[in-house]
């Protein structure tokens, strides 16, 4: 995953989930959020964030904010980042060689991220953002997702139809201890997690590689259920 045209800013304020204003060069600017999620241990006033300039003339909004330095860790926030980079994991061989890699495959009422063939058999894969840490510990979600509860639901049933079945958890970060689901925002979410590993559902969680304008998916973290 890289970006093109990186600009350095401060986070001045968030108004809404797809806006913030960011000084950049020393002027309060608008950019786009690329990232619905609170994010608040993350978008602090004065926190050092770094923009994607856009090539568009007609957009509303010139910039697209990226990834933000917390402490001594650089955050990628961008919430398409993680299907790309998984995408290009993928296809190096993450989980060794498949065949007849497609997004946005359906099994039933429920869409995934990506479908593909494993050793002769059908495989759905749905890949999930992590950009929530505190002190080397990861957790997902950072708010209430019950969506990410279907998929899961959706994921454990596609194990019972004979599917090889995995959700990758992308840490949009590197250098983190382990992962674990947030219980205290969304228990719901945690135990349709515990229900989809149950059921033979694969629970995969990757660290990544960050710098302003590339993010690529580095080494396994531990994920504990």
């Amino acid at each position: 995953m890289r970006y093109q045209n990186i600009v350095t800013g401060r986070f001045v304020s968030r108004p809404n989930r797809f806006i913030a204003y960011v000084e950049i060069d020393g002027q309060e600017t608008v950019c786009h959020v690329k990232n619905t999620g609170r994010c608040k241990e993350l978008l602090t006033p004065g926190a050092l964030v770094y923009c994607e300039k856009s090539d568009n003339p007609n957009r509303k909004t010139a910039y697209d904010l990226i990834a933000v330095q917390k402490g001594n860790r650089l955050i990628n926030m961008d919430s398409q980042a993680p299907n790309a980079a998984a995408k290009t994991w993928l296809l190096n061989g993450g989980l060794g060689e498949i065949q007849d890699l497609k997004p946005e495959s359906f099994h039933k009422d429920s869409r995934f991220d990506f479908s593909f063939t494993k050793d002769g058999k059908p495989c759905l894969l749905e890949v999930k953002g992590v950009t929530l840490e505190t002190d080397g510990v990861c957790a997902f979600p950072d708010a209430p997702t019950t969506r990410g509860a279907k998929h899961l639901f959706g994921l454990a049933q596609a194990a019972k139809d004979g599917y090889n079945t995995y959700v990758l958890f992308v840490i949009q970060m590197e250098n983190v201890n382990y992962m674990h689901p947030n219980d205290i925002t969304d228990p719901a979410f945690g135990k349709a997690l515990r229900e989809a590993a149950a059921a033979g559902v694969k629970i995969l969680a990757m660290d990544c590689l960050v710098t302003p304008d590339t993010m690529t998916i580095n080494t396994p973290v531990d994920v504990r259920l």
